[in-house]
């Protein structure tokens, strides 16, 4: 196991890496949209955060050897369901066919009551 870190995303907010890679596996923690140059969320609305999540993400599997089209598996986290359509209409341009399976779930809070957090699994090749 070896972890994965990349000045280019957030640092870690608690006991857990960015990524960790297990053989040809990366498991890319739940990326808030913080812009790693001012530790602040993105400004902007829900487009302009989840661009951010996903371009730590972009960041952390590059680090890892990886690219989104590597990614098999993502689970986005969503404060507001209300705000899937617009997420979808950005998560869409980071992902082409064959498009990863995809979990999106309405939670209660999430850490420091970010509106989107965004995680996957990605295949090394």
């Amino acid at each position: 196991m070896n972890a994965i870190q990349t000045n280019n995303a957030p640092a870690a907010i608690g006991p857990y890496s960015q990524a960790i890679r297990t053989g040809n596996l990366v498991f890319v923690s739940g990326q808030l949209p913080i812009d790693p140059a001012t530790g602040q969320f993105a400004v902007g609305g829900i487009k302009e955060l989840t661009r951010q999540s996903l371009t730590n993400m972009q960041h952390i599997l590059r680090e890892a050897g990886a690219s989104m089209a590597d990614v098999v598996k993502t689970t986005v986290f969503l404060a507001d369901m209300a705000d899937f359509s617009a997420m979808n209409e950005v998560y869409a341009e980071f992902f082409s066919e064959p498009f990863p399976a995809r979990s999106a779930v309405a939670i209660k809070t999430l850490p420091k009551q970010a509106r989107v957090e965004i995680e996957c699994i990605a295949e090394v090749k």
